[in-house]
């Protein structure tokens, strides 16, 4: 049950989330937050993401079926049975993440999270997915929004690092995903979902991912020019020349082997960023 209930919720995915709010959180100059404030907006990323995971998977049960990486998905399999009672389960999962980051930590914080599912739920899955291949890259805000949510629990008047990284999370969703879209390739055309490798082939798409990539990293020093340190600036240098390089490997063989490669640097990449930051605030303060 807990399984199927982490594929519903795309729990891996609202960890993530949850992980770069705490982080900003943490790195956020201000007031130090207490611990039950940590819980709660640790809760509340999670739970509305999953509402926002859950909300995707209801509304593609059409395209899940036809894939082998979905097709296990609850609703598909017939686990859960898809009825208009999950959009009211779905809508109280959001609720219950968004009322106690208002009620706890205050108003814009809850703004943030709920325009995190939004973004995902139905700027990305409802609008743009089956539409334009700009769906990851406008619909991938979602990411952003969740550092945003934990910058203004401390302070909501977001100051420039906040900011840096939340454009970190908008270049690296892209760069991230077409990597994985690059291997998936064959399954988005069979889907008729138009992926940007599906529109103009792995080879371009990988050059793509490699510009995007470029911006990702530049951005991503920035904050050390706006008070975070030298841990920081090694995490973020270290983290994305590891990815550059396996976008080079992806230009030079956009074979599937390669793109997964490239998927898994991406969240090293992010993760080295994410500790860098957190450990340049502790230990250098």
């Amino acid at each position: 049950m807990f399984a199927q209930i982490s594929n519903l919720l795309k729990l891996r995915i609202g960890i993530i989330m949850m992980l770069t709010a705490l982080v900003a959180m943490v790195i956020t100059p201000g007031r130090e937050p207490s611990a039950v404030e940590m819980l709660v907006l640790c809760f509340a990323v999670l739970i509305s993401a999953g509402a926002a995971g859950a909300f995707n998977q209801y509304y593609e049960v059409d395209i899940d079926r036809k894939v082998a990486r979905t097709c296990t998905r609850p609703f598909v399999t017939g686990y859960f049975k898809k009825s208009p009672l999950w959009l009211g389960i779905i809508g109280l999962l959001l609720v219950a993440g968004v009322v106690p980051a208002a009620l706890i930590l205050n108003a814009p914080t809850a703004l943030y999270i709920f325009l995190g599912a939004f973004f995902y739920a139905i700027v990305y899955t409802v609008w743009l997915k089956r539409r334009s291949w700009t769906n990851i890259v406008i619909g991938g805000a979602s990411g952003s929004f969740a550092v945003l949510a934990g910058a203004a629990a401390v302070d909501p008047d977001l100051g420039p690092v906040p900011i840096q990284l939340s454009l970190v999370l908008f270049f690296w969703t892209p760069s991230h995903f077409w990597s994985l879209a690059i291997a998936k390739n064959k399954d988005y055309a069979k889907t008729g979902v138009p992926m940007l490798p599906v529109i103009i082939g792995n080879r371009r798409c990988a050059e793509v991912v490699m510009l995007n990539t470029l911006m990702l990293v530049g951005i991503s020093i920035l904050p050390f020019f706006y008070g975070l340190g030298w841990i920081y600036l090694a995490g973020a240098v270290s983290g994305g020349a590891y990815f550059l390089y396996h976008n080079y490997l992806m230009i030079r063989d956009p074979a599937p082997r390669v793109a997964m490669k490239s998927f898994f640097a991406s969240l090293l990449q992010l993760v080295l960023l994410l500790v860098g930051a957190v450990l340049d605030v502790l230990l250098l303060g």
